[in-house]
Formats: structure tokens, sequence, C-alpha cells
């Protein structure tokens, strides 16, 4: 079963995320910053990161930098998902190191689907 680590500081987007991804039979595990989210990518292999832009500690661009710059995870998708919906906002998450970006909300079709094709699963 593929699994995804989601990184967001609010547990009400953690949770919303989760579900869309259960439903659609991804396993996924929940990081509250980009802190612990690395701390858990050099525990498990995870086949993609859903990452919010704006947490305490860390935040998703220092995230996928530092991800980015580890042997063995540089190659692992990941999907920016954020408030912030300005093409500067975009273009800086794609510097860092992601591969998609949505704006939040994501609907829960367009996140699955998305998700979907990010770890080579038919959507």
């Amino acid at each position: 079963m593929k699994r995804v680590l989601i990184v967001d500081d609010a547990a009400t987007v953690r949770m919303y995320h989760r579900r869309i991804l259960e439903d659609a039979g991804i396993a996924a595990d929940e990081a509250i910053n980009g802190v612990e989210a690395l701390e858990k990518a050099m525990e498990r292999r995870y086949d993609l990161y859903i990452v919010d832009v704006n947490m305490p500690k860390m935040d998703g661009y220092r995230f996928l930098n530092e991800l980015r710059a580890q042997p063995g995870l540089d190659q692992t998708p990941a999907l920016m998902v954020s408030t912030e919906a300005e093409a500067r906002d975009e273009s800086r998450a794609f510097q860092c190191g992601a591969n998609f970006y949505l704006v939040k909300p994501a609907r829960p079709v367009e996140l699955a689907t998305c998700v979907r094709l990010m770890i080579g699963e038919a959507a």
C-alpha cells in the first residue's frame, strides 16, 4: 500500500486530507511542521509528501529544500497545498522542489486524483 505524509500545522486540514486519502485507499501519516516531517522522512519511506507552506518551526519551503538535500529522498514527489494563491508562491514552491501545487481548500476529487497520479496509481 502506498503511504503519504501530510505535513500541516492545522489539525482540521490534516484530518480532511487524511480522510480523502483513506477513502481512496491510500495510507497517510501526519506531521505538524517541517521539523517533525523531516524526522519522519528519515525514519520511513513515503511515496508522496503533501506539504503546507505556512507552519511554525520549519515552513513548507524550507522543508522541501531540506528534503531535496537528503540522498534517497530527493526524488520523492511533493505536492504543496496552500492558501497562498499568488503566482509567486507557486513559483517559489517549484523552486524549492514541489512537483505540483494546489490552492486550499482542495476539492476531494481534485486532491485524490492528483495524489493518485503522483504516486503512480491510475486516477
